[in-house]
């Protein structure tokens, strides 16, 4: 082993070390309470944790990697779960649906962010974060726009918020319509932002869930691409501080865990994939999401929400509604409600 791995590792350990714990205590609490799952367990706990003990900074390379490559492998696990056929099937169910809340929250977004004096960047930012997929889409969309670091962290705070509070939410509505696992797999990857609160809220509702979920939020990711461009070209005519999207640029937007995702469904696809793997797959990738979802929960930051204010707040809870409202609309023009 390298020494430049070596002392990666060993960064990482302590925060990894942690999530993994609060990943093993959600864990057996879903064994002895199988409706609470380990999703909602594992970022409960570590809500709690960063409440009563902001994590000190040797934990934060561990926590950063548990929300960032963890959970991405994760994802890409989950691909074993459904085939490609699947896939397409879920997809072109979930394009209309998509597109509409896309359009609802992206026609809204400019309206309601100067009825409430949100500064345009930053409306901007809650707007891409709330339509397409939280963190990554702001992080994509910031520089293209020439937002500042404490605008994207005003953004970033915010979504945050909405995704702990889609968690909690969005199983119990689901329960309440009484949505098949397909339909709710809908409705949760096109009506919740980020990737990480899909996969949570999803978990929660039930393994059939998930993989559906996943599937609907990888394409609706793909949004970012179209976005970034038309917003970069009207950045680039209002001012000069904006960043161009080149070719190479858009393409580095497809998110990897993505492009992993479909090559494991194609694997499963063509049967190259063991039985006994694919039959530990939806284990293997429930444990890793919950330790993730630790890690999220050991991010919250409550004064970086405080210092948002509640105008940024109110953006986002009203968009936040605005596309659930529209999802669930269309998916009932669209026969997809079940």
């Amino acid at each position: 082993m390298s020494l430049p791995v070596a002392a990666r590792a060993r960064s990482v350990a302590p925060g990894l070390a942690l999530c993994t714990a609060i990943a093993a205590t959600a864990a057996a609490i879903g064994a002895l309470v199988p409706v609470a799952g380990s999703a909602l367990p594992a970022i409960v706990l570590g809500v709690a944790i960063a409440l009563v003990r902001v994590p000190s900074r040797i934990l934060a390379p561990g926590i950063a990697a548990a929300t960032g490559p963890v959970l991405r492998i994760a994802i890409v696990i989950l691909g074993a779960q459904l085939s490609l056929g699947a896939i397409a099937r879920v997809g072109a169910a979930a394009l209309p649906v998509m597109i509409a809340s896309l359009a609802a929250c992206f026609a809204a977004a400019p309206l309601l962010r100067r009825a409430l004096g949100v500064e345009r960047r930053l409306g901007t930012l809650i707007g891409v974060g709330t339509g397409i997929c939280g963190a990554s889409a702001i992080a994509a969309v910031a520089p293209v726009i020439g937002a500042s670091g404490a605008t994207v962290s005003y953004a970033m705070s915010t979504i945050f918020l909405f995704n702990l509070a889609a968690i909690a939410a969005f199983p119990l509505l689901g329960h309440a319509l009484g949505l098949e696992p397909e339909a709710f797999g809908l409705l949760a990857g096109t009506a919740i932002n980020d990737t990480s609160s899909v996969v949570a809220a999803a978990g929660v509702y039930g393994t059939a869930a998930l993989g559906f979920a996943v599937a609907v939020k990888l394409v609706r990711t793909l949004a970012i691409i179209p976005v970034s461009l038309t917003l970069s070209i009207a950045e680039a005519r209002r001012t000069s501080r904006g960043e161009r999207l080149t070719p190479v640029g858009a393409a580095r937007l497809v998110p990897w865990f993505l492009v992993g995702f479909l090559a494991v469904a194609f694997l499963r696809t063509a049967g190259w994939i063991p039985d006994p793997i694919v039959g530990a797959a939806p284990a293997a990738s429930g444990f890793l999401i919950a330790l993730a979802l630790a890690g999220i929960g050991l991010s919250t930051d409550l004064d970086a929400i405080r210092r948002a204010g509640w105008r940024p707040l109110a953006l986002g809870a009203i968009l936040s509604i605005l596309v659930t409202a529209t999802t669930l609309i269309a998916m009932r023009l669209t026969d997809a409600l079940g």
